[in-house]
Formats: C-alpha cells, structure tokens, sequence
C-alpha cells in the first residue's frame, strides 16, 4: 500500500504541475494574464456591442429606452470604455430581500431572505461563495444591537449589511446586487422553466403570506412561482440551513442554464426583469464584464460554503450559532484563499448513498481503495443531490479535479466545502450519491 500511495502522490504532483504549465503557457506570466484579461475585455465589448446595436435596439422600442429607467438608458447612451476587469479578487455581495407588502417601496425596511458573498479570482478564473444563515446571530453595527443578521438590512439597507460583514467577519463587500423576491418568478418564467431535482414532497400553504408550495419529488421543470416555493421552502425539520442548500443547488442549475445558446432570446425580456426588480451599484458594462467571467467558468471550479455553526431558540426566536473557529477556517478558504498543503495520499474517503445507488456507491469503493484511499461506506437515506465534500480544508478544488480524471462519475458533481464533519465523521472528504 505504501507503494501505491508513494505513485498515487508522485501523481497528483505531476497533475498539479500540469495545471501550473497550462496556467502559465509562457516564461512570462504577467504577459499571459495581461492577454487573457485584454481578450476577455474585448469580447465582453464585442459582445455588449453587437447586442446594443442589432439585436437589443431592434426589439427596445425608444418609448421603453426613455421610461424603462438605468438599464435601457444606459445602453441607448453613448460612453467610453475605461477601466477593463480587474485582474485582482473582488466580493459580490448578494441579497434577495422580502417584500413588505403591497404598495410599499420593495428596497426599504426588506429583510434579506438570502444573504451570499461570492469570491471571484480572475487570475486563476475560480469562484468561492459563502452562504450565510438568514438567521445568524450577529452584532449590528450603529448601536442596532444583538439581531439576526437578515435583519441588517431591514434596518439599515445594503451599508448596514456591507459594515456588518466587514465588522463581523473582515469581509469587504466591492459590488452589490440586491434581487427582489419577485425577480425569481420573472425571470425563471422568462427563462423558460429552471430544471430542479426536488428532493422530497414539499407541501405547504401560506394563506395569509400567500405562499402556496406543492411540488412532487424528483426531476422537476420549475416555473416562476414553484421556483419560489423551492427556494423558500423549510418545513423539513433542517430550516434555514436545508433552505440555503436548496438556494446553492438553484444557483448551479440556474448557472447551467445560462450557459445554453437559447438565452441570447431572452435578454430583452430579462433586461426588463432587472430594470425594475434588481438594484445594484454595478453599470451595465460591468454586469456584462462578470456575466461573460461567469460564463466562462469551468463549474468544476465552483466552490461552495454555508457558515457553520448550529440552531439555537431563545423563547420564540430561532438563531443560527455560528462556531467562531470553524467559521474563520471557511472565510479564510473562501476569501483569502488560504491553502493547507497536505499528504493526499493519506486522505481518507467517505461515502453515503440512497438505497437507489448502493450498487454504484460500491463501485466507488472498489476505485478508491485501488486508488490507495482507506474508504468509510455509510448507507443514509434522507440526504439528497449527488456532491462532493470535503470536509478538511487540505482538500482543494485542485484535488477534486484530479480526482475527477481518475473517477469520472464525479463529473458534474458540485463542491462544497463543510468543516463541520456532519456528513462522514473522520473523513477528509466525502462523495454523497444521491438521486438527485
């Protein structure tokens, strides 16, 4: 076995310089990434160009340029193209506030339903993002005092959250996109139906709330409002953390979907969707400069946390506890982009699977213990979606990608980070086959 691990290791060396070779392609770097950022910068304006002056004019009537407010105006406008995307690491933040109710302004007084803070590197073209708990227990800036942290934004709109994240957590927000509840629906309709793998039966009826969910287990084609219901859905005794792994799964579907040819018929439509229920400090040349990043990343790249910690009631209210250490390690991961180097050969391996997938959980089995890994096989019937986690920081995107050369049933899987072990106590990482 010692041999095995010593040319499994020798190996995974080799890959990582391999990786190190096609990032560099030259003996000058700085003039490598000077050329893909300038290439990305061209075709983003290409692109922005031949869309304002074919395809987006011809279907923008001047009546909806002139009332249809910043996006419209800012694409029949004429402006200069200065500043080309920076090649250094940036934090997204982004927000979906609630609705206050009929009549009222949709930005005011909102809570934030989901809060996420997505890490973008354009030098090694990877994205990072934190999921944070609507319900976290947190300090509030301005004297607001101890609060969920959903509520910073309620009560002190979008600086309020930037000062609470940067406070709490020494994150800096850079940019920001604040989607209205009422987005979702639109835009999933205008997309034409979002495909979900719905985990189990979700019935739940809201009256006074107006929220109606009725969704059937298994593959689904969502539309506006049943894509809400998902998303807002947690009577399933995980509350608010089951809610944001149902939001990082729609986000990767949601991802996949823009990668389809058929969406450059829908940007007219879309536009509309933002211009009313989307607000952000972002110009449109700049959501088009990180569409066309996002675009281009290789989803095996995508990297996924939510903020550990555990439930906590305090008479009627309910708060997510965050564990201070174990939440630095995910920050320090996600944003500062800390590594932990480590023996990869010396990982240990879990797996959990559905009844429905023993005979491929065993499969698996059999291909990491040639592969040199010791393997904990635990059955579990009530986890869902296929993922790969890894459960000690040690356990890099760059080893999931090799692994995934050596495995290819791990293709397309999605990669979460999570230091909390919930999943397989003892292992490095764990590979979950679900049906989903």
């Amino acid at each position: 076995m010692k041999i095995a691990n010593n040319n499994q290791e020798e190996e995974y060396k080799i890959f990582l310089k391999s990786i190190r070779e096609e990032r560099k392609g030259t003996s000058n770097f700085a003039k490598l990434l000077f050329t893909v950022v300038l290439a990305i910068l061209c075709a983003v304006i290409v692109c922005v160009t031949v869309l304002e002056n074919s395809y987006l004019l011809n279907k923008i009537s001047p009546e909806q340029a002139d009332n249809g407010g910043g996006f419209f105006k800012f694409i029949r406008k004429k402006r200069d193209f200065q500043v080309p995307f920076s090649p250094r690491r940036q934090n997204i933040l982004l927000l979906g506030v609630d609705s206050n109710g009929e009549g009222t302004d949709m930005w005011k007084g909102t809570r934030s339903d989901t809060i996420m803070v997505v890490n973008i590197d354009p030098k090694t073209h990877t994205i990072k993002a934190i999921s944070i708990p609507r319900d976290s227990k947190v300090y509030l800036p301005d004297n607001k005092g101890v609060q969920k942290i959903n509520s910073a934004h309620a009560l002190g709109g979008v600086n309020l959250v930037k000062k609470t994240l940067k406070e709490t957590f020494g994150i800096k927000i850079d940019k920001y996109i604040i989607v209205h509840d009422e987005a979702v629906e639109h835009v999933v309709d205008a997309l034409g139906g979002i495909p979900i793998y719905v985990e189990k039966p979700m019935k739940y009826h809201d009256w006074a709330g107006h929220l109606h969910i009725d969704l059937n287990k298994g593959e689904n084609l969502l539309n506006g409002k049943q894509a809400v219901g998902y998303l807002r859905y947690r009577k399933d005794g995980l509350g608010d953390i089951g809610r944001t792994q149902r939001q990082q799964w729609f986000m990767r579907s949601l991802f996949e979907k823009l990668h389809s040819p058929q969406i450059i018929t829908k940007i007219p439509e879309v536009l509309n969707i933002c211009n009313t229920y989307i607000k952000t400090d972002l110009s449109f040349y700049e959501l088009s400069q990180y569409a066309a990043f996002a675009r281009s990343v290789d989803e095996n790249k995508i990297e996924i946390a939510t903020l550990p910690g555990a439930p906590n009631q305090k008479g009627y209210i309910s708060y997510w506890i965050l564990d201070p250490i174990k939440t630095q390690e995910v920050i320090d991961r996600m944003i500062y982009r800390d590594k932990v180097s480590a023996d990869v050969a010396r990982f240990k391996a879990g797996i959990m699977y559905s009844p429905l997938k023993e005979t491929e959980a065993m499969a698996l089995k059999e291909q990491l213990i040639e592969l040199g890994y010791e393997v904990n096989t635990l059955k579990i019937t009530h986890l869902s979606h296929s993922r790969f986690v890894a459960n000690k920081n040690s356990v890099s995107v760059d080893f999931f990608n090799w692994l995934q050369k050596k495995v290819p049933q791990l293709n397309k899987m999605q990669f979460i980070y999570d230091p909390t072990e919930n999943f397989s106590v003892g292992s490095d990482f764990t590979i979950i086959l679900a049906e989903g």
